[in-house]
């Protein structure tokens, strides 16, 4: 039925499958999302069509004072803390987002600690992932995630990473390697390490494991192929949430993950 101006009313969006994805600094988040969204072919699809789209914790660090942003240019500030982050916002955000709504996403410039003016426009999705170290710490976000993946990579190999990934935000070695240590890893071994256990599947390696990737990418083709995006929560497990089906059944290249069991996807390939 159209509206009284005459233009057909907008139709509600069904709720997205929401997928949290969490591991350490440098563990690889990122790099495993936008392969999932590279094999999805979702990369070059126009960003209002996109059936997948990804969100990072990151965009949800809070405003700083003066002091604390005068900390942070100096590597003295714990961005690897739970109270780093706007986690109201962040709840609000992503409730809207399983309610199928546009939202705005806040955008952070890590040159400078601060957010941006600007934000970004975030159309309705079938399936959100939403990446971060600690985005099953809080209880409240935690439990709104139909999926949960903990990337799980080598601590020596995640600080190589970010050492090259902070010197190119033009920041020096020493004082990377301070923040790390006075902030970073115990920061990790306090509040990310634990929420590990929380993960539905766990991945060695991060993008390196395309056996887990894979699997991955074909239970959200098989969410987007069959249109089974309306998803409901209740208690499985004691996992806070109810899956409309499970994943694909086991073959010679893919396993059973059935609610509320844990998997932790190894491939049979080893790295030299």
């Amino acid at each position: 039925m159209a509206s009284a101006g005459g233009s057909e009313p907008e139709r509600p969006h069904p709720k997205p499958f929401l997928i949290g994805v969490s591991g350490g600094t440098a563990s690889g988040k990122s790099t495993v999302c936008e392969k999932i969204m590279e094999l999805l072919g979702q990369n070059e699809v126009e960003r209002r069509q996109r059936k997948v789209l990804i969100l990072s914790q990151d965009s949800f660090y809070k405003v700083l004072t003066a002091e604390q942003k005068a900390k942070a240019l100096k590597g003295q500030y714990n961005f690897d803390h739970p109270d780093a982050f706007d986690n109201d916002l962040m709840h609000s955000t992503l409730k809207n987002i399983v309610e199928g709504k546009t939202v705005e996403v806040p955008a952070y410039d890590f040159v400078t600690h601060s957010r941006l003016a600007e934000t970004t426009v975030v159309y309705p999705a079938d399936v959100v992932l939403f990446e971060g170290i600690l985005v099953f710490y809080n209880q409240d976000i935690r439990d709104m995630f139909h999926l949960r993946l903990f990337v799980d990579t080598d601590s020596d190999v995640r600080l190589s990473r970010r050492v090259l990934r902070d010197m190119k935000r033009g920041r020096d070695l020493e004082q990377i390697l301070t923040q790390y240590t006075t902030f970073v890893k115990p920061a990790f071994e306090e509040f990310c390490l634990p929420t590990k256990k929380y993960a539905d599947v766990i991945i060695p390696r991060g993008v390196d494991n395309m056996v887990a990737i894979n699997l991955i990418v074909q239970h959200i083709q098989d969410i987007l192929n069959r249109d089974i995006c309306k998803w409901q929560r209740g208690a499985v497990n004691g996992h806070g949430r109810t899956y409309k089906r499970p994943f694909p059944e086991q073959t010679e290249s893919s396993s059973v993950l059935a609610p509320g069991k844990r998997s932790h996807l190894e491939s049979s390939s080893r790295p030299h």
